[in-house]
């Protein structure tokens, strides 16, 4: 285990880098070193769901390769402003479940906190893209009527830190909160959706450590990660000192039309998420929300992958292919083709 003293690689404060953020195409093709015409022709800076890029995860992007699978979950194409039938801005139909300002209630025995609409960085293929979260900015009053919500239904043993990116708010309100939730008897486990660490790895604080290790509240934290190129020394580095005895580390993915989209790709980052110390838990299919369906794959294919997948993986390094369907108690696994 890595000295909790021990600095991060970067210098540079974790709000610093999400403040640094790249917020314009030409930036980011410029700082990648594409050819900018080229990539001008494909790429779209005309888009309400504008684009959010730390620079730690630009310096694991490929310079000059407009087709690397990093580049192509940040980059805005013009393929986004197209309406595409059967794809929606509710995919998961979410409206029907957010029983109050930022809470998500959908399955029996878990509800989500959504505690923030900013993320650390915009992934073209997120199904929140149009999510209403200036209708979820909770005041303190009504952060106590969402733990009222939990505190009144027994039924709930899990919570879970959603957004945008949970970890985007201070230690200092993350610890209370977290205090808050720790005080209702019924709720056991505490579970936090998270990109940041991966992109932005100085997220991983002493702060951050201190009130996830003082919690009475079996933890878990989910991380995304997509591609093996985005797991770099810093990265690894932040895993290590989030490696706790009270902390169970899981990784979900996305699959993603040329990002992820073939066995090689997929085995490779299971390898090397457990490498350090990071189970693989899911890989969904894509929920289809409006200006993503050209990330989408066909269901069969993915079976088909995950079948290929398969036989390359021991089998507690290859994740659960899920689909979420609105209505549903669960997510759907799918099954391999065999």
């Amino acid at each position: 285990m890595i000295p909790r003293s021990e600095p991060l690689v970067h210098a540079i404060s974790w709000q610093a880098q999400l403040s640094n953020s790249i917020t314009s195409v030409a930036h980011l093709l410029e700082i990648t070193g594409n050819n900018i015409e080229e990539a001008r022709q494909r790429s779209s800076s005309d888009l309400n769901f504008a684009i959010r890029v730390p620079h730690p995860f630009v310096e694991r992007i490929v310079p000059g390769d407009l087709s690397d699978p990093l580049l192509q979950q940040v980059l805005p194409l013009k393929i986004e402003t197209e309406q595409t039938p059967g794809y929606l801005t509710d995919p998961l139909a979410e409206s029907s479940t957010n029983v109050q300002p930022g809470i998500i209630h959908k399955y029996h025995g878990r509800v989500l906190l959504i505690l923030t609409g900013a993320c650390a960085i915009n992934c073209r293929y997120c199904f929140r893209r149009h999510f209403p979260y200036a209708e979820n900015q909770n005041s303190t009053p009504q952060w106590h009527q969402a733990l009222d919500y939990i505190r009144n239904d027994s039924s709930i043993t899990e919570v879970i830190y959603s957004g945008g990116d949970p970890l985007v708010n201070s230690d200092k309100k993350l610890s209370q909160l977290t205090g808050q939730i720790a005080q209702i008897t019924h709720v056991k486990r505490l579970r936090i959706h998270t990109r940041l660490p991966i992109v932005i790895p100085e997220r991983v604080t002493d702060e951050l450590l201190d009130w996830l290790s003082n919690s009475r509240l079996h933890l878990s934290i989910v991380l995304h990660t997509n591609h093996a190129n985005e797991l770099d020394a810093s990265v690894a580095h932040a895993i290590e000192r989030l490696r706790q005895p009270k902390i169970t580390l899981l990784n979900q993915s996305v699959l993603l039309k040329g990002v992820n989209d073939s066995a090689t790709a997929l085995a490779q980052l299971s390898e090397k998420l457990f490498e350090m110390g990071v189970l693989p838990y899911y890989l969904h299919l894509l929920d289809k929300v409006q200006g993503a369906a050209h990330f989408d794959i066909h269901p069969d294919i993915a079976k088909t992958l995950m079948a290929e997948l398969t036989t390359l993986l021991p089998g507690y390094l290859v994740p659960k292919l899920v689909l979420e369907e609105p209505g549903k108690a669960s997510k759907t696994l799918l099954t391999p083709t065999t």
